[in-house]
């Protein structure tokens, strides 16, 4: 459970650690050029790929980080998927939670005094960054807090983001009253074994994050707000050693729907089971 990895991080914190060396730099930091943007009083940091060669008016991605992360230490790893698509990266920060770690104010418990609008900051990144490099769409992806930005959004800005994938996010049940306003192109990537969070919800909030729901009832809300109405399985091809990822796609209606339900896969990007950066940067190319 979350829980245990926050003890994890917070006993990593105490530990002497050997400085690390002047010139260690993320892949991100020295790849990416580094921004600031304010809003609600705050100086944040995010960091831009741009591809070399890229076209103009490219399409953005903001892509979100998990618990306790920053955008220094993101995907790197889909900056190599914006290199063959075609898309601009940016990996923005979160902001300090009461313990001190940076993360997206999704209404965690542990959040309960947070007044961060996380939601609004990122729209508002989003178009700032649009308008002063000439990206023509924004589109919406992260992990983990990050996923859960992500349906958050979904719910509260669906209008801002052409479309969004989420990274094992979950919906905490508090977030249910919002609704979805308006169609958004969607798309989830889980593991059934993904201990951190759970495939089957935790209704009881017994792992610390606050009571969330099943990631296949939480979905529905989305696949019913789209008005989906045909849904095709698709078992993809297994790479030796890996996972077997089941590809469920709901569509007919205003926007689709893509659940890649990763079997035994665990709390992460899961790249290795199915090449999720390209298929994040592949489901968004449809909705350019």
């Amino acid at each position: 459970m979350r829980k245990a990895i926050l003890t994890a991080i917070a006993i990593l914190i105490i530990l002497p650690m050997a400085p690390l060396p002047a010139n260690s730099q993320t892949a991100i930091q020295r790849r990416c050029a580094h921004g600031t943007f304010k809003h609600q009083g705050m100086t944040r940091d995010y960091y831009l790929y741009t591809p070399a060669g890229l076209k103009e008016g490219a399409p953005l991605v903001l892509c979100l980080h998990g618990y306790g992360g920053s955008g220094a230490d993101g995907k790197a790893e889909l900056m190599d998927a914006a290199d063959r698509h075609g898309f601009a990266i940016c990996y923005p920060d979160g902001s300090p939670d009461p313990r001190g770690y940076k993360s997206w104010n999704v209404g965690y418990p542990f959040q309960k005094g947070m007044k961060t609008d996380d939601v609004d900051y990122i729209v508002k990144l989003a178009k700032s960054l649009k308008k002063k490099h000439g990206f023509s769409e924004a589109f919406l992806t992260g992990m983990s807090n990050g996923g859960e930005m992500c349906y958050l959004t979904a719910q509260k800005k669906p209008e801002a983001f052409k479309a969004i994938a989420s990274i094992a996010g979950l919906t905490l049940t508090d977030m249910m009253p919002l609704k979805y306003k308006k169609p958004v192109p969607f798309m989830e990537v889980h593991g059934t074994e993904d201990r951190v969070s759970e495939w089957t919800g935790d209704p009881e909030d017994l792992g610390g994050w606050g009571a969330y729901m099943a990631v296949p009832a939480a979905l529905s809300h989305i696949i019913a707000a789209n008005g989906c109405v045909s849904e095709t399985i698709t078992s993809l091809p297994r790479k030796e050693g890996r996972n077997q990822v089941i590809l469920y796609h709901f569509q007919g209606g205003e926007a689709d729907v893509l659940v890649y339900k990763v079997i035994g896969g665990d709390h992460s990007w899961l790249d290795e089971d199915m090449g999720t950066c390209d298929a994040v940067l592949e489901f968004f190319k449809k909705h350019l």
